[in-house]
């Protein structure tokens, strides 16, 4: 009798550092989604400053700085809700823009637009790579969090369901060949 508790003792001492180490993995993959989401926001921010800046410089024609600068606009201040819509609106725009080689030559040629050009360029570069990391975090914990196991025993705690971020993320191949 005495044996048979010992070794259920010892079999819910295991499941429950099973369930410990199970929910602060959880934890884990919830702070590096919010990692991530900074860092994402922050290349999204970049971006969106350096295509207004752009945009303002005066070394784009009239057209392209006002469609430049209402995009940029728009993505940064995009509510939460409509920001994946806002981001989207500004890749397309920075493509409409920068859609042929001689407007990134123009740029170039510009008074400072030699910097312009190399900033944008990255900018533009490091956003899929940031949006890619944060879609992967945010794979693995909604991975983890789909198992019997977190959800009978509610091991998420109160942390909301993590959402991926979609957005039309591609860069204008003339400013990314041209830059470079």
């Amino acid at each position: 009798m005495t044996a048979t508790l010992i070794w259920i003792l010892v079999a819910l001492v295991v499941i429950g550092l099973y369930l410990s180490w199970t929910a602060g993995r959880l934890d884990r993959l919830h702070a590096r989604i919010d990692a991530a989401r900074a860092a994402m926001d922050a290349q999204l921010l970049r971006r969106a400053s350096v295509a207004q800046e752009l945009a303002t410089s005066g070394v784009l024609d009239p057209a392209a700085s006002i469609v430049l600068y209402e995009a940029a606009h728009a993505a940064r201040q995009a509510v939460e809700e409509q920001r994946e819509v806002a981001e989207s609106e500004l890749s397309q725009a920075l493509r409409a823009v920068f859609a042929e080689s001689q407007q990134v030559d123009a740029v170039k040629e510009a008074p400072g637009g030699e910097d312009a050009t190399v900033e944008l360029a990255e900018a533009v570069r490091r956003v899929p790579m940031a949006r890619r990391f944060h879609n992967d975090t945010v794979r693995a914990a909604r991975a983890l969090r789909r198992h019997r196991k977190v959800r009978w025993f509610r091991l998420a705690g109160h942390a909301p369901f993590p959402m991926a971020f979609e957005m039309d993320d591609e860069p204008p191949a003339a400013l990314i060949e041209r830059a470079a």
